[in-house]
């Protein structure tokens, strides 16, 4: 099913090409004057050597949309407005009422497309530094799979590193049975700072705990196996939060950073053999083209430290070459923070660089703001820690028990218990999502909860609601429906334009 801004750009597109004498676009477009708003004829203006406004009437003249529009007209230097009709947008809506799709097409050619997002550390609790690349990845994922591409989730946990030693270290010291019930109720904080206090105050622990990352990167059995309860025990808790946000990560898609580690020496062999590794002062670094310091010297991307170690960097590159050759990604969306965004580029152009990712191939970063407290600061508590993105959850849930309460009095506890989860964490997800997610954003409870109570939300949200409310009615009435059936124009159009959203 066509759209209806498509419909209108299709049929204006006739008259500017009998107009001109060649083809030209309408440009058509939503309006505020209008419904729609076609701007083509001031393009023409240069081409043509007349009046816009003379050249918008000929198109006027030569348009048939009577079927579509109640009213066309020039304005301004030469604009055209249109807007459309009752009876057209009937037809329309039960149009799209009837498709099971309502009017979305299937991707031509579907792509075979990693998302990487949300990526927690193992051992600590999420935090809001956590909830963007959360909501934004699950919603990526959402429309790419709706649009009939192959989408694969992947959680790219923290799972690695020299923390590692003197976590393991504590386990040993409180006892397993005791460090698994802190760390299953949700206690990662609790044990990583007491962990994190030991290590700085007592030699002899840090002593004990560098060892134990010797042992853990050497594979030794036992210290492997109290690393794997640590993360065990973090994925479990990382599902219980996405399961509160309805986020569809699962268990599957944990894709930790030591599942790579013996992919990393591979990884610098293959790039040294294309000559594209040098040493700087004695780490082995890539220098991709295009990126230079203040001083315009080139900037290094260390893919092997000095003391032979690797880090994010290295690990990086075995990411993107895995799932190009293995995964056979087609396309891959990194979905992490705006400060990030340099450290993406540089892996991407390396990974071109090495052969690794070529056409039609290719890699995104989808990068977001930050979000900010009342001072235009990052979000923190009082004492400057990081928020915990579960007591964000429960204090949405909260605000929308205390709001369902005072509107909904009629509803009885149970109830008002039922809907108050949805309706609070729902409100911190919109917030997100009606942001601009390449800006900085500040987060503000009351306004937030009162904007979703209200249905103050913008066009978008609204659309969204006006399908969910007026497509079932429309379908049980689809065979003997008036379809000049009158219903408020702003949502009708909301509605009749759900294929370009």
């Amino acid at each position: 099913m066509a759209d209806l801004e498509g419909l209108l750009a299709a049929r204006l597109a006739a008259a500017f090409e009998a107009v001109a004498g060649e083809p030209a676009d309408p440009v058509v477009h939503r309006s505020r004057h209008a419904d729609f708003q076609a701007d083509g004829a001031l393009a023409l203006t240069r081409r043509l050597g007349r009046n816009p406004r003379e050249i918008a009437a000929d198109v006027v003249a030569d348009t048939d949309v009577g079927d579509l529009c109640s009213k066309v007209e020039v304005a301004g230097p030469g604009f055209i407005n249109l807007t459309v009709a009752d009876d057209a947008l009937g037809r329309l809506l039960t149009e799209v009422a009837g498709d099971g799709r309502l009017g979305v097409p299937r991707a031509e050619h579907p792509d075979r497309v990693v998302v990487d997002y949300s990526a927690p550390n193992a051992a600590k609790e999420m935090h809001v530094g956590h909830l963007r690349s959360t909501i934004i990845g699950d919603a990526a994922v959402r429309l790419l799979e709706w649009f009939g591409h192959t989408v694969l989730r992947e959680n790219h946990v923290g799972d690695w590193g020299t923390p590692f030693g003197m976590l393991v270290e504590h386990l040993l010291d409180i006892g397993e049975d005791k460090a698994a019930h802190e760390l299953s109720v949700g206690d990662l904080d609790g044990f990583y700072k007491a962990a994190r206090a030991k290590f700085d105050t007592d030699d002899a622990f840090r002593d004990r705990s560098r060892r134990r990352v010797v042992l853990l990167q050497q594979g030794d059995p036992a210290t492997r196996r109290l690393w794997q309860l640590l993360i065990r025990e973090s994925e479990n808790y990382f599902l219980t939060v996405y399961g509160r946000m309805r986020v569809r990560l699962t268990a599957d898609d944990f894709v930790g950073e030591n599942f790579y580690n013996d992919q990393l020496d591979d990884v610098v062999e293959e790039l040294q053999a294309r000559r594209l590794l040098r040493d700087s002062e004695g780490a082995l670094c890539a220098f991709p083209a295009g990126f230079t310091n203040r001083n315009g010297d080139p900037l290094p991307l260390i893919v092997r430290k000095s003391d032979g170690g690797y880090g994010y960097q290295a690990t990086d590159l075995a990411t993107i070459r895995h799932r190009l050759r293995e995964l056979k990604a087609t396309r891959m969306l990194y979905v992490v923070g705006l400060p990030q965004r340099q450290h993406f580029e540089m892996v991407f152009e390396v990974a071109r660089e090495a052969g690794w990712l070529v056409p039609p191939a290719s890699a995104e970063h989808v990068g977001f703001g930050s979000i900010l407290g009342a001072g235009g600061k990052i979000l923190r508590t009082r004492a400057g820690d990081s928020i915990k993105l579960v007591d964000l959850l429960d204090e949405a849930v909260s605000r929308a028990t205390a709001v369902v309460a005072e509107k909904n009095p009629e509803l009885d506890p149970d109830e008002q218990a039922a809907v108050a989860p949805a309706i609070g964490i729902s409100a911190v997800k919109y917030a997100d999502l009606a942001t601009d997610r390449t800006r900085d954003y500040t987060f503000d409870w009351s306004r937030l909860i009162a904007h979703l109570m209200r249905h103050t939300q913008p066009p978008f949200w609204g659309g969204c609601h006006a399908l969910a409310e007026i497509v079932p009615v429309l379908r049980k009435q689809a065979d003997t429906a008036d379809t000049t059936v009158i219903i408020e124009q702003a949502i009708r159009l909301g509605c009749s334009n759900a294929p370009n959203w």
